[in-house]
């Protein structure tokens, strides 16, 4: 086709196709071409001209690029590369073939399909296995980097043809010199999916990732979100005083063991909460495998090729678009 980035003589990408069009940023599928003819197909996230002026757009662009290129995790989209073309910065991205968890969810619907328990467990698991990673992730003098994803939902979460869980969009994750961070200022994110200290402009740490699993394992579970309002607003408020229900009375296929974990996931006590992602990921495999043989990527592989055939589309790499701070849910402090 005919755009073009071209890098250096043995490196260049070509796009193929549109993948998603945001209001300020675009995916494109792209061919990656190196020396002796090699090719490699990856996604393109590109800024829209009319802000690529903006300098705190363009520093938290440059800032994600930066921190997600040294994440390098089976559950954690991988970036290859940062670059800038005639003015335009764009990232490199692994591409995949899938769909995100709210496509998942909207064809599980379409077909009349509950999400079987066990494989809800799963996927949230292999969440959790990419949260880890981040949250223990340190610079190259050892120290934490404290990264905070901030943005764990449905739309941010992608499984692959395979049946390969992926977290991605890193754009307003809080991270120790690489994003600029206003929190407690504004709070940022999908109302009906962060935590109540997120909601409530208070400053958050890794437990707020954890608070939001938590609602996506629930919204696996029951096809639906409990805490999602008629607007950002009412959803906001309902993360932040909703009575926590008893799931085993929302889904009889709760058990105790498991409405137990939802409940120490979305307890609003920070400290009460679970303390880190290894506490959670341990409870969550064992919840699955104790017994014995448990859902693997072959069998959520199977379950997508059910669902949608042998041709899953490519996911979207954001939801609506959002490629940053300002695209996603924004409320100043003045408005609670």
């Amino acid at each position: 086709m005919g755009v073009l980035f071209t890098i250096n003589s043995d490196l260049r990408y070509e796009i193929v196709r549109k993948i998603y069009e945001g209001g300020m940023g675009i995916v494109y599928e792209a061919e990656q071409h190196g020396a002796r003819n090699f090719i490699k197909r990856v996604a393109i996230k590109v800024i829209r001209q009319n802000y690529a002026n903006q300098k705190q757009f363009i520093e938290n662009f440059i800032g994600e690029a930066k921190l997600v290129a040294d994440l390098i995790h089976t559950n954690i989209v991988q970036t290859y590369h940062l670059g800038e073309a005639k003015g335009i910065f764009y990232i490199a991205m692994e591409l995949i073939r899938g769909t995100n968890l709210e496509q998942f969810s909207e064809q599980l619907q379409s077909k009349q399909r509950v999400l079987p328990v066990d494989m809800a467990v799963f996927v949230a698991s292999r969440v959790v296995r990419g949260l880890a990673y981040a949250h223990a992730k340190t610079d190259k003098d050892g120290k934490p980097l404290g990264i905070v994803h901030r943005d764990v939902s449905f739309k941010n979460i992608m499984i692959a043809f395979e049946g390969d869980v992926k977290l991605t969009d890193f754009g307003i994750a809080k991270a120790r010199g690489f994003l600029a961070d206003n929190e407690g200022e504004v709070v940022a994110g999908k109302a009906d999916f962060m935590s109540p200290e997120q909601a409530n402009f208070q400053i958050t740490d890794k437990r707020s990732d954890i608070f939001s699993v938590g609602v996506v394992l629930a919204c696996l579970l029951l096809g639906r979100n409990v805490f999602k309002g008629t607007s950002p607003d009412e959803s906001r408020r309902n993360i932040m005083s909703m009575p926590i229900p008893d799931f085993r009375q929302l889904d009889q296929r709760i058990d105790d063991r498991l409405n137990d974990i939802l409940q120490r996931t979305l307890v609003r006590e920070v400290n009460k909460r679970y303390p880190n992602a290894d506490d959670l990921l341990y409870d969550l495999e064992h919840y699955i495998y104790h017994s014995g043989y448990g859902p693997t990527n072959e069998t959520l592989g199977k379950l997508m090729r059910e669902l949608f055939g042998q041709n899953v589309p490519l996911a979207a790499y954001e939801g609506k678009g959002s490629t940053h701070l300002l695209e996603h849910t924004v409320r100043t402090k003045r408005l609670v």
